[in-house]
């Protein structure tokens, strides 16, 4: 009499092939990774926090909206000399507070809640997901910060065309771009920041020292005459004062200069705190 027939498992799943040699193989395809899968994550994460939500549009509303309430109550006579995006300027020295925290938070809120441990778990190569933090902060917000203030000047522009406001393209330019950069280099620097510290309190106070500190203590310090010569580069090179320049509009110092030695100063602060926070990045355990 013939033997029955096994009836296979019902769950029974075919033997994996194994790889020459021995070893396991995956039945999941493996592909490696590089910057543009970071690129992805990261945008993913920036765009879908409400702290970018919050951050950026108060930016925005600060902006636009006391820019546009300066340019209401502003007549054509009052732009001689001066570009159309100068009400701008007046939400600007505020609005750049959000961009700094934006900054220090793209970063540090991952070390807050522990979750950096899963994306270097993701992405070993620490330095790639820093870079890819730093991109993509930067594009957002230049970008965000290039609207915000070229929509000012074209609405001021077409309130006091009749005036006697700069339309050169060079002032546009330096105003624009030159403004939206320098903002965005403050933020970036606090992405920087973020990182060496790795706590968001800490990070966003260094920040508003840097920002604030050099002007309270430039005056402070011109009360002696030995500190004179730094109390005027503190005055000249303040935050507050470089942005000013940027829209011709220079608070103290050298009134005949565009801000350029300012933002140039500010990309080599920015430089050497990025390469800081690489090397450390390396470093440190998480």
């Amino acid at each position: 009499m013939t033997a029955p027939t096994p009836t296979p498992a019902p769950y029974a799943q075919p033997p994996q092939q194994q790889p020459m040699g021995g070893g396991y193989a995956s039945p999941i395809p493996v592909r490696s990774t590089h910057l543009g899968h970071a690129l992805a994550s990261e945008w993913t994460k920036i765009r879908t926090v409400r702290s970018t939500i919050w951050t950026i549009g108060v930016m925005f509303v600060l902006v636009v909206g006391i820019g546009l309430l300066v340019s209401v109550q502003t007549t054509d006579d009052d732009f001689i000399g001066y570009p159309f995006t100068l009400p701008a300027l007046f939400g600007l020295l505020l609005g750049q507070i959000c961009i700094i925290t934006l900054g220090v938070l793209v970063v540090s809120s991952e070390y807050g809640t522990g979750m950096i441990r899963t994306t270097f778990t993701a992405s070993p190569q620490r330095w790639r997901v820093l870079a890819a933090k730093m991109l993509v902060f930067f594009a957002l917000s230049f970008s965000a910060l290039v609207v915000a203030i070229g929509l000012v000047g074209a609405a001021t522009a077409a309130m006091h065309s009749g005036g006697g406001g700069s339309t050169s393209g060079a002032d546009w330019a330096r105003s624009v771009l030159g403004g939206a950069l320098y903002v965005s280099l403050l933020g970036l620097l606090g992405v920087a920041v973020g990182s060496m510290l790795r706590h968001s309190a800490g990070a966003i106070t260094a920040m508003l020292g840097v920002v604030l500190l050099p002007s309270i203590i430039g005056p402070i310090m011109g009360i002696s005459a030995s500190l004179q010569s730094i109390s005027d580069k503190l005055i000249e090179y303040n935050a507050p004062n470089s942005i000013s320049m940027l829209f011709s509009n220079a608070m103290s110092g050298d009134d005949t200069g565009n801000g350029m030695k300012q933002l140039a100063l500010l990309a080599v602060v920015t430089a050497v705190a990025i390469a800081g926070a690489f090397a450390l990045l390396s470093k440190r355990d998480v």
